[in-house]
């Protein structure tokens, strides 16, 4: 078998990094991008698929308010800081900004005159003032608590403000008398939203004592209150000419029910993550989603749970939702030929995916990639656009590790573990779960499939228990999970165990643990082989070789070791890293590893000389996860820093590159020995400086100055004969040597 080429260096390619950071936002009038608050700075994303256009660096604040201006031109922002900033989108510069609140602004608006901008701060205060000269017009006061939200009349002639507060109240403000012309009182609870109709004489609000009101705008009334059973987060109305109208307008008229009052539809969502859309007329659920797509962590964690943000897009684009866990979700009306309405999920982009515990490569062709966060659900991104492909639900704890592979027939398979102390198989394509397996009193913190067979895989577990599990019963036609079996059991180690591995031939498998240990196991019947002592610190990953008889252990002592299989002994030790190695992982049919630490450095590694060719500095977290892929020998790496960096190997391309650059040099070389000998200095000179050749470049001022001297000697010395006793030389010997 031809030996592949050694790989010399590493190209790095950042696919996926964190662009939101919860709370504010702004999406375009088009849909076309979103601007997040990312802490300190805004972040512009596209929205087709989260590509970070620019990011706008703000003070040393968080951002808690961001809006838009009408036609997307400008961008206001502000935050902890109190400071009002105007970004012009089209330089991403800061165009204007100025103080007005003696506290936090918590929300913002603009007219849609885009003449005005409104604010509200925790200072109760809404204060409205003029874009362009940068000067309050407006101060309102009356609320008794945080001013949150805030809404024009759509109508640009109409000039009323609503500001909704913490206090439960709506005040409405009248921008041409600026005077309260009103104060809507009836929710118990925080207002979180606020929606107009499209007659823009009712107003809609929804509020965290899970109910939606309905206000009269000519005499300020309730006009009805629909209870939802649900902490509201936002509230959307269907416009008309939309799919959603249409859909839910002929839906009432086939029920007959008909009204002196048109009857509003609008949208709720809240913290159970699941949008429902409702019927003014009779305040009755026209639609719910059957299941959430939001990860619904414990209850005791009520903040952390459902939507937090939800609002139409124009043209039919769909509805777009944000979730507390800083997942933007596009969900698209879709009515199938039998009749049914269902909001399908066709866009998840991914906000922030917290700290990255593990990641593997996916399918045959590598095309996709899933990834455990610090979250219940196992992601899975495209490969090339790096977009949330879908996600794997139903843990109900942090999902620690995971592997894939594809079984002999031809299925892709995901295996997880979590803190919840269970096992799940998946099936990638159909997105279901195939399999739980339960019997680990810990969390499960390390998991590996079978190499050859693919009939098993083995779990580790904070337990210092090593399980085998079987893959009997699993089926292409499962209505629901089966339960897992175990094979075989043993206590392996003394504390939590980190990491396993499979040997390529399903032979033997390694476990790695806290207690400073590598053990080495025969399967199926888990019979101790060798136990690899020698590490100072604990034990994080384990590999084994795809061609030779030894394992690759890192550890928390710094160093990297590989082992004999036969005996236990250490081959070779590897130092260069500054902290905990945290993964490695061999390439180039085991002549080289790859590795990542505690500082986010990775390094590139020639097993036969210990040698480190490489050092790679792009993350700034911890880097856990690290994977290769098995036919491309890509590397994909994810840290405590939420992001995700793809690595191809450029030894081929640099090589080319500097052949290139070679040959681009002899052709120079041979210009600049053209120039010189045509006596071209200037020519020569220039060529000199680019190929930084400090002789050559010597001799051409050398002979340039020489020439130069020759020409005052012949043309200028019978105008004066001073420069002969000057520069002290023979004359008609000087000349006699150069007409020779």
């Amino acid at each position: 078998m031809a030996s592949l080429p050694l790989k010399k260096n590493y190209r790095c390619v950042p696919s996926l990094q964190p662009f939101y950071s919860g709370g504010a936002f702004a999406v375009s009038s088009d849909g076309s991008f979103i601007a997040c608050a990312s802490g300190e700075s805004i972040n512009i994303v596209d929205a087709s698929n989260s590509f970070i256009r620019s990011t706008l660096e703000g003070d040393s604040e968080a951002v808690t308010a961001l809006t838009l201006s009408p036609d997307d031109k400008l961008l206001f922002s502000s935050g902890h800081s109190r400071l009002i900033r105007v970004w012009d989108l089209s330089t991403f510069k800061c165009v204007r900004s100025w103080k007005g609140h003696e506290g936090p602004v918590m929300g913002m608006a603009c007219h849609p005159s885009g003449g005005y901008l409104a604010t509200a701060g925790a200072d109760k205060k809404v204060i409205v003032w003029d874009v362009a000269g940068s000067f309050a017009t407006h101060h309102f006061k009356g609320h008794q608590g945080v001013v949150s939200s805030l809404l024009f009349h759509p109508d640009p002639t109409n000039q009323i403000l609503f500001s909704a507060s913490h206090d439960t109240t709506v005040n409405v403000w009248d921008l041409d008398t600026k005077k309260r012309v009103a104060t809507l009182t009836g929710h118990n609870s925080t207002v979180t939203s606020m929606a107009l109709s499209e007659d823009g004489r009712t107003l809609l609000t929804a509020g965290r004592d899970k109910v939606v009101i309905l206000w009269n705008l000519d005499d300020y009334n309730c006009l009805k209150t629909v209870t939802t059973y649900e902490v509201l987060e936002a509230v959307c109305v269907i416009p008309s000419g939309t799919l959603l109208s249409s859909r839910f307008s002929s839906s009432k008229q086939r029920n007959g029910k008909k009204s002196k009052s048109p009857a509003i539809c609008f949208i709720t969502v809240g913290d159970r993550g699941i949008v429902r859309i409702w019927n003014s007329e009779g305040a009755v659920c026209l639609f719910e989603q059957k299941s959430s797509d939001v990860t619904i962590t414990s209850d005791d964690d009520e903040s952390k749970r459902g939507f937090t943000a939800a609002l139409l897009l124009p043209s039919d684009q769909g509805l777009l939702c944000v979730t507390a866990d800083q997942e933007f979700l596009l969900y698209s009306p879709v009515e199938s030929p039998e009749g049914t309405f269902e909001f399908f999920l066709s866009k998840r982009l991914v906000g922030n995916n917290g700290e990255i515990l593990d990641m593997k490569f996916l399918g045959d062709e590598e095309q996709f990639i899933a990834v455990a966060t610090n979250t219940e659900q196992v992601r899975v991104f495209d490969v090339a656009s790096m977009s949330c492909s879908h996600v794997l639900a139903g843990h109900t704890e942090i999902v620690m590790c995971l592997d894939t592979c594809v079984s002999s027939s031809g299925r892709t398979l995901i295996v997880t573990g979590s803190k919840d102390n269970s096992v799940r198989l998946w099936e990638s394509e159909s997105r279901c779960c195939l399999g739980v397996g339960i019997g680990h009193m810990g969390s499960v913190g390390a998991i590996a499939f079978s190499k050859k067979q693919r009939d098993f895989f083995v779990s580790g577990s904070s337990d210092r228990t090593l399980k085998v599990w079987s893959l009997d019963g699993i089926s292409d036609n499962m209505e629901k999970p089966i339960n897992l079996k175990a094979k075989a059991v043993v206590a392996a180690h003394d504390k939590d165990i980190n990491s396993v591995a499979v040997a390529p031939n399903d032979s033997l498998v390694c476990s790695g643990s806290q207690d400073r240990t590598a053990c080495v196991w025969r399967l199926p019947d888990l019979v101790p082989v060798v136990v690899l002592k020698g590490h100072k610190r604990g034990v994080w990953s384990v590999e084994f070789s795809p061609v030779d008889q030894c394992i690759l252990t890192t550890s928390g002592d710094k160093t990297i070791k590989i082992w004999a299989i036969s005996d236990g002994s250490c081959l070779k030790s590897f130092e260069g890293h500054m902290s905990s190695v945290y993964r490695a992982s061999f390439l180039t049919r085991g002549t080289q590893f790859i590795s990542s630490d505690a500082d986010g450095l990775v390094k590139l590694w020639m097993v036969k000389t210990n040698e480190c060719i490489a050092t790679y500095d792009q993350h700034e977290d911890k880097v856990w996860a690290l994977t290769v892929g098995k036919k491309t020998e890509m590397v994909a790496t994810g840290s405590g820093d939420a992001a995700i960096n793809l690595w191809y190997d450029c030894t081929a391309s640099d090589k080319e590159e500097a052949f290139r650059r070679e040959e681009e040099g002899v052709l120079k070389s041979q210009e600049l020995e053209n120039a010189v000998k045509d006596a071209d200095y200037t020519k020569a000179i220039q060529i000199a400086f680019k190929l930084r050749r400090p002789h050559k470049l010597y001799e051409c001022f050398h002979e340039l100055f020489r020439l130069t001297i020759v020409f005052l000697l012949v043309y200028c010395l019978p105008l004066s004969g001073c420069l002969l006793n000057f520069c002290h030389v023979s004359y008609p010997s000087f000349l006699q040597e150069e007409r020779g």
